[in-house]
């Protein structure tokens, strides 16, 4: 039985800031004032997050941050980490307190039978044995070791394992396909492959082991193949040129050996991870993180600003961490490091919309209940999801009050998209009503690019429908005109003129960094332009209005997208929708709106009627598309986003091949649609 929560609850940034003045002799008399210090004085900011998570090194660092400008800055020099040791030095204090590590759902266990259960002893052991296992078939630090696995509990076993030995570790969604997963671990050279026998999604099996033999095939590199037992298949016909191994075997191992364990100590900057840009154009990203940067920067979001405690803290007894997400996105990267300071992760591999297909085999419409019917039981404490989900939640008319006991819910998390004022004011109104009337929204920005967020949440401060509260500690964020100046209560251009220790340290194979300085500092030399449109307020508040290379300038006002698909996703008859604006040489502008309907529905004069009138009313009469078409999907992204770049140059008559990676995309069968419109309108 989960520990009640101890009233009152301390916010984590007061207790930082607690310790600031009793630790440091430093008081702030408002946020605003808390955060340009830590943006102005970054070694003294950055030192007391080392100091207050009680990071631990066996060599003393010679210097915070060597002030070299972006992207050449190097952090904590001297100082050695290690990722996993920051994980398991949770272990007794947490098992002492009865508490696990991780629980786990999914879609056919949820309802059926209850949810697994690792306990911190059991996941170092695991996290032992597997280690000594990788060791014995040669792995090394610097060696790469790539995972096909699904959000489970063994996923985060691997990924701890590989990290501990100084492996560097990358992963693709098993719901991937093998050329996607191609562009990105032939990029890197993987030694060693861990692979699962299948997955389900929305109510479906989908078998995987032809994937792993086509991927073993393909990367030759790779020595050892461990397989993962996820749907009971038969793994033996799985024929390789590797040497193979079961999962449950390679973790097996409980000796004198496994107890005997323990991470490498690392240099501050060793590569842990390598993660992927979206790859919606040529090869993805393979972007290179460090051990220490990203233990920091995920200490201080998780604790400061997302206000997650330590499941066996007094403050905080019984925190359960959940944000949805597949192995795909950097958001399993953020689920993985709340066990950095000690919290337990409730883990749901599947959709997030249930089954989509019934006992026959018939297509039936999601459930959107099925997050928060898994949340109830595992007595969730932070639950997190795309924006996208809330407001899917929100058109399906969900009663949060017919979904279980979700009262232990003190704060919901977001990100992907912006989040609309109307679905954050229908998800308060739900809590409202169950009893929870002071539940606090955490919206946040950020990236794959730096596994971080830029803007978040503060505890302490006032939340305002449809804004982030405010910039992140050490984060350096402003918004910039096109004259490159920095403006308040304007979009802007997002920026980050100070670096943060979570930048990437390099992209895997760019020799002489040209591709990095290409992706980032191209537009301002030494300032980091992270390619969203912002806007801050004059209180600190934050609007992301999505992706500045798509954005809308009609008549010499710009507009990011999201604006406008607040407007229009707002009326119950559009389930999704996407605009671009499209510049041409030689013609008049030209800005399309794509929508999806509620199934029955056509776009007639009434709908196209209520489409004008919404964007007339919440823009502006001069954001009306020139045209509006009716859709059957709008393209997007392994990870959910919306392809506006893509689709603007496939409409300014670029090939499909040069502006889109098919591998890449959710749902790649919908562009046969938009491939005939770029031709009709390919002659002027």
């Amino acid at each position: 039985m989960t520990p009640a929560l101890t009233p009152p609850r301390v916010p984590q940034i007061r207790l930082y800031q607690n310790w600031l003045r009793e630790q440091r002799g430093l008081s702030f008399d408002s946020y605003d004032a808390l955060w340009r210090w830590s943006v102005t004085d970054l070694d003294t900011y950055w030192q007391s997050i080392w100091d207050y998570f009680e990071l631990q090194s066996p060599t003393p660092h010679s210097v915070v941050c060597d002030g070299a400008a972006m992207p050449d800055t190097r952090w904590f020099v001297g100082a050695r980490v290690n990722y996993a040791q920051q994980v398991l030095r949770h272990v007794a204090a947490a098992d002492a307190a009865g508490l696990p590590a991780i629980l786990s759902h999914d879609e056919n266990s949820l309802g059926s039978e209850p949810a697994r259960q690792m306990s911190w002893p059991e996941l170092r052991r695991q996290v032992a044995s597997l280690a000594l296992h990788l060791q014995a078939h040669g792995v090394e630090p610097g060696d790469r070791v790539a995972a096909y696995l699904p959000n489970s509990a063994e996923t985060m076993v691997a990924f701890l394992a590989t990290v501990s030995i100084g492996g560097v570790w990358s992963i693709c969604a098993p719901d991937m396909g093998t050329h996607a997963v191609l562009d990105r671990f032939q990029q890197i050279e993987p030694k060693v492959l861990i692979g699962c026998d299948g997955v389900t999604y929305g109510g479906r099996a989908l078998d995987r082991r032809a994937v792993l033999v086509e991927l073993c095939a393909a990367l030759p590199t790779v020595r050892h193949l461990i397989v993962q037992s996820n749907l009971g298949l038969p793994i033996d016909t799985i024929k390789t040129i590797a040497t193979q191994a079961y999962f449950t075997r390679a973790t097996s191992q409980n000796d004198s050996k496994t107890e005997a364990f323990k991470p490498l100590w690392l240099a501050f900057d060793h590569p842990l991870w390598v993660v992927y840009s979206s790859g919606t154009t040529g090869l993805p990203k393979p972007i290179v993180h460090g051990h220490g940067g990203t233990v920091l920067v995920a200490l201080a979001l998780k604790s400061l600003h997302n206000d997650i405690g330590c499941s066996y803290d007094p403050n905080t007894l019984g925190e359960r961490y959940h944000w949805y997400s597949t192995t795909g996105w950097v958001m399993w990267n953020a689920q993985m490091s709340g066990l950095l300071s000690g919290t337990t992760c409730c883990l749901f591999d599947g959709s997030p919309g249930g089954r989509s297909l019934d006992a026959a085999g018939n297509k039936v419409a999601p459930d959107w209940t099925t997050l928060w019917r898994f949340a109830a039981e595992l007595k969730v404490t932070y639950f997190g999801a795309g924006a996208a989900f809330y407001a899917n939640c929100q058109k399906a008319d969900v009663n949060l009050g017919e979904c279980g006991d979700l009262n232990h819910i003190r704060a919901l998390g977001s990100t992907g998209s912006p989040l609309s004022p109307e679905t954050q004011a229908w998800g308060t109104q739900q809590f409202e009503n169950i009893g929870t009337p002071d539940i606090w929204w955490c919206n946040i920005s950020g990236g794959t690019d730096f596994c971080g967020a830029f803007i978040g949440g503060n505890r302490e401060l006032p939340l305002v429908p449809g804004e982030m509260q405010c910039r992140l500690l050490g984060c350096a964020v402003q918004a910039w005109n096109e004259q490159g100046e920095p403006v308040t209560g304007e979009v802007g251009e997002l920026v980050c003129t100070q670096p943060i220790p979570s930048m990437p340290l390099y992209l895997w194979g760019d020799v002489g960094k040209q591709r990095y300085l290409a992706s980032y500092f191209d537009t301002y030399p030494g300032v980091w332009r992270h390619g969203d449109w912002l806007k801050i307020g004059q209180s600190g508040g934050c609007v992301i209005y999505g992706r500045s290379d798509a954005t809308i300038n009609r008549h010499g006002l710009r507009m990011g997208t999201s604006e406008l698909y607040s407007a229009v996703e707002a009326l119950p008859e559009v389930l999704d929708s996407l605009v671009v604006d499209l510049e041409y040489l030689g013609r008049e502008s030209y800005m399309p709106l794509f929508v999806v309907l509620r199934e029955g529905l056509t776009l007639d004069d009434a709908v196209r009627a209520k489409l004008v009138n919404a964007i007339k009313t919440a823009l502006s009469p001069r954001f009306v598309p020139d045209e509006i078409f009716q859709v059957s999907e709008i393209p997007r992204t392994l990870s959910g986003k919306k392809q506006e770049l893509p689709i603007k140059k496939l409409l300014l008559g670029q090939p499909l091949d040069k502006v889109l990676n098919i591998d890449a995309m959710a749902n790649p069968g919908c562009l046969d649609w938009y491939v005939a419109l770029a031709r009709s309108r390919s002659q002027p």
